[in-house]
């Protein structure tokens, strides 16, 4: 469903991707982890067609993202870390336009737009200007958006930041149905680990703009000749940083 080759972003000598190949099927749930400044973000927006690669070839669903940018992004829905939102909308206001962006009929948009308010806690707030939302709601209504189109891929980055456990535990729930029910592919990035041990089919950890191991858990733990550890300790022997890095039982409190 998601398909990377070679795909590189550079910006003048620093290169933020590099050379980055990765296959993610239909319906899977795949994690995708990596320090701060990994190159994580900018992977996410080349798929969604927000920056352009400087090499390489990326294709949604079959479909050439250079060559036929807007049908790939008709099969996405994006949920960035920091919910971008037009704040003198209502809730439903804002809805109405995302659907009418993508070409939602006007009766299927005006069904499920109570129930996604619903099923995001939301319902009651629909005539809410939007600037009165708490984070938390902005995040949840932003993700209400992203399902209005019933797209193939979701794009997530940080999909826990300002959610309550109530809402942190709807939106897992959520992506294990999409994923198992209608064979929805999810690309999540996070940095809450646990999360993405709970939720996640595969993963794939990126460090300095390379990948440096994807597989089912068993398979990272092979990778980083750790038994039996969990996703963290993991993580941080395939990231680990150079002998230099100040370890917190060294610093002076």
């Amino acid at each position: 469903m998601i398909r990377l080759e070679q795909v590189t972003k550079r910006y003048g000598k620093f290169t933020a991707v590099d050379r980055l190949t990765l296959h993610v099927p239909p319906g899977q749930l795949l994690g995708f982890l990596g320090p701060n400044g990994a190159g994580k973000t900018t992977t996410m927006k080349m798929i969604v067609g927000l920056l352009r690669p400087t090499a390489g070839r990326i294709r949604v669903d079959g479909v050439d993202l250079a060559a036929d940018p807007i049908a790939v992004k008709r099969v996405i829905g994006y949920i960035p870390d920091r919910p971008y939102l037009y704040e003198k909308l209502t809730g439903e206001e804002f809805l109405v336009f995302v659907g009418d962006l993508f070409g939602v009929p006007r009766a299927e948009r005006d069904r499920r737009i109570p129930d996604l308010l619903s099923a995001f806690a939301l319902a009651g707030w629909e005539q809410e200007l939007i600037e009165s939302f708490s984070h938390g709601m902005k995040q949840r209504l932003v993700m209400a958006a992203a399902f209005l189109h019933r797209p193939k891929v979701i794009i997530v980055d940080e999909p826990m930041v300002g959610l309550d456990p109530r809402g942190a535990r709807l939106v897992k729930r959520l992506f294990r149905r999409l994923c198992q029910e209608r064979q929805v592919t999810v690309f999540l990035s996070t940095h809450t680990l646990a999360v993405a041990e709970e939720i996640c089919q595969r993963i794939a950890i990126l460090d300095r703009g390379r990948l440096v191991a994807e597989g089912d858990l068993d398979t990272l733990r092979e990778r980083a000749r750790i038994e039996g550890g969990d996703l963290e300790q993991v993580f941080l022997k395939l990231t680990e940083e150079d002998s230099r890095a100040i370890d917190a039982g060294d610093l002076e409190v």
